[in-house]
């Protein structure tokens, strides 16, 4: 049986419709999944280089239909990393736009669909993959790390079924694509619509191209994805402005969104008949593992909401205790079939089965309230210990975001030693006298840093580890 059976969900109506107006039916998909499962033996490890387009999401459905185990790879991934990943994991095929092998690569192509190509490398030895395994997305998609993490088919199904029924998904529903494709976030956009049979709009186009927005109008894009710096960008285009009823919903992941754009966008919906959903997860659990039911977006102001369907969250503190008692922070847990199977480091960790059983060690410290909702506070190791102080970089980032409004600063640094970076001209001493007061820390604590952009990778997030 295929995992995504298109011949139950899509009849008459497209599955995908990019913003050249090109079209992806069953038909033409029956094509180019007969051509992959003639061409292409089951249980092969592949690399797929994502991109948001017909051809790449079609090679990517008809993959996971037939057992063949794709790493989702960014195409702009630095070509001396890529390498590396690719002598690591030894792939059978690369797969991806014809105009990346002029670039990089020197394979023979065997096989094509449309502007994407499938070459065959010169690995020839088979892989031992576990049976459970379905894909493998990297923890920062930047870096060229190793360091993947382990779906299977049922963290796909479980977390697609979930985010489709808290949600309220349907078989109208047509998304457009914000976020890259292989990140974890953007898939999980892909595979809860694919579940009910919702045409997905697919484009390449950023929020502040005007061809986005025409391609919204015109095929009246129901919901829109984003992170953090999604909804900043939102605003600086006066998304609040435009004139958009067929978009109903708003969802937001990968970070935690400043408290006063998460009321400024909850009012919004709230006044324009629309939801605004503020979601949790980590690529450790396929995608999400929390929500904030839209109803309670203005009353839970700063929580990231309670577990989605079938999931259940607990607290424990530094002895693994669990924690019972509301507005306690301790570290969170998070339990449910989502959960993926564990890591891979190398071409022999992808013969193991599950490792985690359902468990995850978020590494995200949290509290939860009276009524059950959770409010994550900050990362287990983004904490310094400042003159005897345990002192939360998040929260200070927070904080400082909130007061200099104009400026973005983040935080790093070590025990006894904060260094607070910044983009835009700004006094520091205005800025050492605040953190000092607020913190009751002496000045000395401090450092500073402008520098001309903050370090993120491609849907967002800040990356620390560049500073």
């Amino acid at each position: 049986m295929e995992f995504y059976n298109l011949d139950d969900r899509y009849n008459d109506k497209p599955i995908i419709i990019d913003y050249r107006g090109n079209l992806l039916n069953k038909d033409k998909y029956k094509k180019i999944n007969l051509e992959i499962k003639n061409n292409i033996k089951k249980r092969t490890l592949v690399f797929l280089f994502c991109e948001n387009s017909i051809d790449c999401i079609s090679i990517y459905i008809s993959l996971l239909n037939n057992g063949i185990v794709p790493v989702m790879i960014s195409p702009d991934l630095d070509e001396e990393l890529c390498n590396n990943l690719i002598n690591i994991y030894k792939p059978s095929y690369l797969i991806l736009n014809i105009s990346m092998k002029k670039q990089k690569f020197d394979y023979k192509k065997v096989l094509s669909n449309g502007d994407y190509i499938f070459l065959k490398t010169d690995y020839y030895e088979k892989h031992n993959l576990s049976d459970e395994l379905a894909i493998l997305l990297t923890t920062s998609g930047s870096t060229g790390s190793p360091k993947l993490v382990r779906q299977s088919y049922k963290n796909i199904n479980s977390n697609a079924s979930a985010i489709a029924k808290y949600l309220e998904l349907n078989e109208y529903e047509k998304p457009i694509t914000t976020l890259p494709f292989n990140y974890t976030y953007g898939i999980s956009v892909i595979n809860s619509h694919l579940l009910v049979g919702a045409t997905i709009l697919v484009t390449n186009k950023s929020i502040i191209q005007r061809d986005f927005w025409d391609f919204v109008k015109k095929y009246k894009a129901t919901s829109i994805a984003g992170v953090p710096y999604t909804y900043q960008m939102l605003k600086k285009i006066r998304f609040f402005d435009m004139d958009l009823p067929y978009l109903k919903t708003m969802t937001q992941a990968g970070g935690k969104l400043l408290v006063e754009l998460h009321e400024e966008f909850a009012n919004f919906a709230l006044k324009n008949d629309k939801k605004f959903v503020v979601m949790y997860g980590q690529t450790e659990a396929t995608a999400r593992m929390g929500y904030l039911p839209h109803d309670k977006s203005i009353e839970k102001i700063g929580s990231m909401g309670i577990s989605i369907p079938n999931g259940r969250f607990e607290l424990v503190d530094v002895d693994n205790n669990i924690i019972d008692t509301p507005e306690v922070i301790g570290e969170l847990v998070y339990y449910g079939d989502n959960v993926t199977l564990g890591y891979s480091e190398n071409i022999e960790d992808l013969s193991k089965d599950d490792e985690r059983n359902g468990r995850l060690v978020t590494g995200d410290m949290a509290k939860f309230d009276a009524d059950g909702y959770y409010y994550i506070v900050g990362r287990k190791k983004r904490f310094l210990k400042i003159f005897g102080n345990r002192v939360n970089l998040d929260e200070v980032e927070r904080i400082l975001n909130s007061q200099f409004t104009e400026n973005e600063l983040i935080c790093s640094g070590k025990d006894d030693n904060m260094i607070v970076y910044y983009t835009k001209l700004l006094d520091e001493k205005i800025l050492s006298d605040f953190l000092s007061d607020t913190l009751h820390i002496n000045k000395s604590a401090f450092r500073f840093k402008k520098i001309k952009n903050i370090p993120k990778n491609e849907s967002g997030k800040i990356l620390y580890s560049k500073l």
